[in-house]
């Protein structure tokens, strides 16, 4: 049998199309999922972050930065790709999210809202980071301003870290 037969040749077409979709149906899984369980709170969170005054955005940094931080896999495999470490991160923020509304008891304590939506946010930055989002822009736009808040945020307390007592 000749190596580039075109029977092996489209048994490996056919195995890549499979592939493919189970990689197309799976992103279209999270994004069905993360539309449901994250997105109007990671909304809410950024369109409130844009209204706040400076002391409040201290308050959406300390959320968000400390969620991010949480949520970091703990792994240290430098196998592991970038894109499957930001997927294991967004897993376990939308954990977080998933067990914060369980066990939700009043949806008027702003700290405990913010705090949620604060995993939602971190969830949705680290989705768009693993490229979950590539078959939808509206998300994937969504997924942006979430990285970006991200971004501002673990500056801001880095740099919060780094200042001596007597600046504060």
């Amino acid at each position: 049998m000749e190596l580039y037969s075109p029977l092996i040749f489209a048994l490996g077409a056919e195995v890549n199309r499979q592939t493919m979709l189970r990689w197309l149906s799976s992103d279209h899984q999270k994004i069905r999922s993360d539309r449901k369980q994250l997105e109007t709170r990671a909304r809410r969170l950024l369109q409130s972050y844009l209204t706040a005054n400076e002391w409040q955005k201290r308050q959406y940094y300390q959320a968000i930065a400390g969620a991010a931080s949480a949520c970091q896999p703990g792994i240290d495999d430098p196998s592991l790709s970038n894109e499957k470490l930001a997927e294991l991160t967004a897993q376990a923020a939308t954990k977080v999210v998933q067990a914060r509304d369980r066990k939700a008891k009043d949806a008027h304590d702003h700290s405990a809202v913010l705090i949620t939506d604060a995993y939602a946010t971190v969830a949705i930055a680290y989705r768009r980071a693993a490229s979950a989002y590539t078959a939808d822009k509206e998300m994937e736009q969504l997924g942006t301003a979430a990285v970006h808040l991200v971004t501002i945020a673990n500056s801001f307390m880095n740099a919060e870290s780094v200042r001596s007592p007597t600046e504060m």
